[in-house]
């Protein structure tokens, strides 16, 4: 006699003595012999599986009291001097980026900021400029050290050195996110230069940085990237990316740089459809206030 009758048997029995059992149904043979549904039993390992996360830009804090206090703009001081100079200088670059101007602008959103030789001040006009305008409500920025010869903006900034731009070029690739660093000033973003390149000329004016500086444009609709340049007249480098800008910042060093410097500046970059001198360390007059200031002066190709 098998197990299931023998069961049923002993059922009958205690009802027959009156038991009172509860109005279940026996199980069939074939019920005790099946096995838990394979997908229930897979269940969890299902849950467990997920896919690989995608590579993500590096994160990191900007020491923004040391940077302040070395003479750089930060988003605190929103009513300083410095501050209320670079809204002026930037409102025109911002109008054209984001195709609001009089004239509509080819990669209006990638801007240079360079000079006709070192030490006029454009890498602090770039840093500058990109905090004034991550300070936008509609606006992010992406700062670029494009300064493959004498990159200075992560020194300025108070970063060790890392991997970017050339690190990108020379393989070929658009895919910044793995050199990229996100910062703690909201809207901005920093792309290092990267590792020295003996070719950087070369890769500045190849079409794998095309590529990557059209992808840059267009990937986020309302982000201005700010590329701080060699000198125009230092080397090539500067030249090379000239060609793929929509504006151009030559910054000037009052009482400093000499006129026939800035003119054969301006004649390497004649391409360019917008340029905009920044005249640096202009001394104020007795009724002006006091230290040293900003001028500037804006114009379309080759006009005076």
């Amino acid at each position: 006699m098998s197990l299931i009758e023998q069961a049923a048997k002993r059922l009958e029995q205690l009802r027959k003595a009156g038991v009172e059992l509860p109005d279940e149904e026996v199980p069939t043979q074939q019920q005790m012999r099946t096995p838990p549904r394979p997908e229930m039993a897979r269940e969890p390992a299902k849950q467990a599986t997920s896919a690989p996360a995608a590579q993500s830009s590096k994160r990191i804090e900007l020491d923004l009291q040391a940077i302040g206090a070395a003479g750089l703009l930060v988003p605190q001081s929103t009513n300083s001097r410095l501050a209320n100079e670079y809204r002026v200088i930037k409102r025109p670059l911002i109008s054209n980026a984001m195709g609001k101007g009089a004239t509509p602008v080819a990669n209006g959103n990638l801007i240079m900021v360079t000079s006709a030789l070192p030490g006029e001040g454009k890498s602090f006009t770039a840093i500058n400029l990109a905090m004034s305008i991550a300070m936008e409500m509609d606006n992010t920025v992406m700062l670029v050290d494009a300064d493959v010869a004498r990159p200075s903006i992560l020194n300025m900034l108070g970063l060790p050195p890392a991997e970017g731009l050339m690190d990108v070029v020379s393989e070929n690739s658009v895919d910044i996110s793995g050199v990229l660093l996100r910062t703690n000033v909201e809207k901005l973003s920093i792309l290092p230069s990267g590792t020295m390149h003996p070719r950087a000329t070369e890769l500045l004016s190849s079409d794998a940085m095309i590529r990557l500086l059209e992808d840059m444009a267009k990937r986020y609709e309302d982000r201005i990237i700010i590329f701080d340049s060699p000198p125009l007249l230092l080397t090539t480098e500067a030249r090379a990316l000239a060609t793929h800008m929509g504006q151009i910042v030559v910054v000037v060093r009052a009482e400093e740089t000499l006129e026939t410097a800035v003119k054969e500046a301006l004649s390497t970059i004649e391409a360019c459809p917008l340029k905009m001198l920044v005249l640096n360390q202009v001394r104020q007059g007795a009724g002006e206030g006091y230290g040293y200031g900003y001028s500037l002066a804006y114009g379309y190709g080759n006009e005076k």
